[in-house]
């Protein structure tokens, strides 16, 4: 019974606890990928939902205030790809990216302003929003007001991964014009920034999915594995012992 016991106690322990490989994030050395970083940079092209703050200005602005209305609360993309800016009416940005629609609005100025060498047009995306969701210490949907968020970014935002995340199994969801795609991805390898996922994207949804010892309740570290195999043993033992004794 005391080997079986210990074997026992011994094969739990080796199971059931979180090592440092699996809490440690970025392993290995980093490699140069020259394809990826450009992929990483190209340009963002707009979604349906994406918000983006439009700024026209010129020396007299007496020429743009009729087109200034909204700017602070920025134009969301509707279901069909527009925006509707004052005046302008609907303007189809869906799948343009900021230097694009910018260029397509100071078209469609002209035919208000005859002289648009003096207007200046600003586009970009009113910051990036996303949801984590998991094994992270604040779960929920986040804004990030920038035009770059990496999936480190993002992490970092909702709190970092608890001891009970997979970081080897973090899970980002992405809705494009070719539909849902779904991506894994492993923060535990330094290769991580080599990723053609790296950047995440605006509606973007993040989960990192629980470690196994999670399932099993017995705990993330050596002393709470071994508290608590020894109290399911000690159970088991008892309850052998009883029977016997009826």
């Amino acid at each position: 019974m005391k080997k079986l016991f210990f074997y026992i106690l011994i094969l739990s322990l080796g199971s059931s606890c979180i090592t440092t490989k699996q809490m440690t994030s970025f392993q290995g050395e980093p490699k140069s990928n020259l394809e990826i970083y450009k992929l990483n940079n190209e340009p963002y092209r707009l979604q349906v939902n994406d918000v983006v703050t439009i700024f026209i200005k010129a020396e007299n602005k007496d020429l743009v205030t009729l087109f200034a209305q909204g700017e602070s609360s920025g134009y969301s993309v509707d279901r069909q790809g527009n925006i509707r800016i004052p005046y302008l009416g609907d303007v189809n940005v869906l799948g343009y990216t900021e230097k694009e629609i910018r260029e397509k609005i100071e078209i469609e100025l002209t035919k208000y302003i005859k002289d648009t060498a003096g207007v200046f047009v600003t586009v970009k995306l009113a910051g990036i929003n996303f949801v984590v969701t998991g094994e992270v210490g604040s779960p929920g949907t986040k804004n990030l007001a920038q035009n770059q968020v990496s999936i480190v970014d993002a992490i970092s935002n909702a709190g970092e991964i608890s001891q009970l995340g997979n970081k080897k199994e973090v899970v980002l969801i992405r809705k494009s014009l070719d539909g849902v795609k779904k991506y894994s991805l492993d923060l535990t390898s330094i290769d991580i920034f080599n990723s053609e996922h790296f950047y995440i994207q605006p509606n973007d949804i993040i989960y990192v999915a629980p470690l196994k010892q999670k399932s099993w309740g017995t705990g993330t570290n050596a002393f709470q594995t071994f508290s608590t195999v020894v109290t399911i043993l000690s159970f088991v033992v008892s309850s052998v012992l009883l029977v016997k004794n009826i």
